[in-house]
């Protein structure tokens, strides 16, 4: 509920700050911090602290990495975005800045470190609701210092971010679409992308432990996992074709006589020579079109 009144307020996000506690943030942009260890009563559902960072509801949240000082290694520091405003606050000083009004709706954030020619710049990347993703420098909150245009042409909006595992400074993009590109930031260039859905938005997007992407949108979630089609194309044609190596079929009463003639045999072996090499130009294309990643394919949800 609101705080003074009986209209409810609905959740919008929640972070699992420690074991112990939990941030909730609502409809009303309240950011609240619940203490789970307290018995289930009417006291406990009071939250321990309530800050507003914003004046619309809370549309993303992501914590700063803990400093070098702290104990708990728990983080102390979050970036909201909320309306046309990003927000630091500190959950035990409350609000520490809030940015100038971009004129355009923010949906998503993501902290990205390692980045810039020295390769340690730290940035919150910030998806908006016209295809552009907003660059901020960790410590210059007050307005935006860059912009990289993921959807320049349908504008669709940017509703998820995700960093990619063991990828530096790639960023997953859920979008309004139903896509999911995949931004390199540096080069701030497009390197692959799939589809989740034809008709439903990404609105949410992660990885699992195994490094598989997961995406929710509409009344969908899918598991995607790297294509192993083409990798196994050459020896499944070999299977079906009956193939001896030598590019021709084995029959039941085939011989090695020595009187084969040599000159079919090494006819068909430069056929087969170019078959492979044609299969692996295909497979480099379409590693190509991915950014150096096969096809990404979905099995076992329809």
């Amino acid at each position: 509920m609101i705080p003074g009144s009986s209209l409810p307020d609905p959740p919008s996000l929640i972070y699992a700050l420690t074991p112990q506690s939990l941030l909730l943030a609502t409809d009303s942009s309240a950011l609240h911090l619940y203490d789970l260890r307290n018995p289930l009563s009417k006291l406990s559902s009071t939250p321990q602290a309530t800050h507003h960072p914003h004046a619309d509801y809370i549309s993303s949240l992501t914590p700063l990495p803990p400093t070098a000082a702290s104990t708990s290694g728990f983080p102390k520091q979050f970036v909201t975005t909320g309306g046309s405003t990003l927000a630091v606050t500190d959950l035990r000083r409350g609000v520490l800045v809030k940015s100038e009004d971009q004129e355009e709706e923010l949906l998503s954030s993501v902290f990205v470190s390692g980045v810039g020619k020295d390769g340690k710049g730290e940035r919150v990347l910030v998806g908006t609701g016209s295809g552009v993703l907003t660059v901020w420098e960790k410590g210059v909150w007050e307005d935006q210092q860059g912009r990289v245009i993921v959807d320049g042409v349908g504008k669709e909006s940017l509703d998820a971010l995700t960093l990619v595992p063991g990828e530096q400074g790639t960023v997953g993009v859920g979008m309004g679409d139903g896509k999911v590109k995949f931004v390199k930031m540096g080069s701030n260039q497009v390197v692959g992308e799939c589809r989740h859905d034809e008709l439903e938005g990404v609105v949410g997007l992660g990885f699992d432990v195994g490094g598989r992407v997961i995406s929710g949108g509409g009344g969908v979630v899918k598991v995607w996992q790297e294509s192993v089609e083409e990798e196994y194309e050459g020896e499944e044609a070999d299977r079906v074709d009956g193939v001896d190596g030598v590019g021709r079929k084995r029959g039941l009463d085939d011989s090695d006589d020595d009187n084969e003639d040599e000159g079919d045999s090494e006819s068909s072996e430069e056929e087969e020579k170019v078959r492979k090499k044609g299969r692996k130009r295909k497979r480099g294309n379409e590693k190509a079109k991915n950014g150096g990643k096969a096809v990404m394919g979905f099995t076992g949800i329809d």
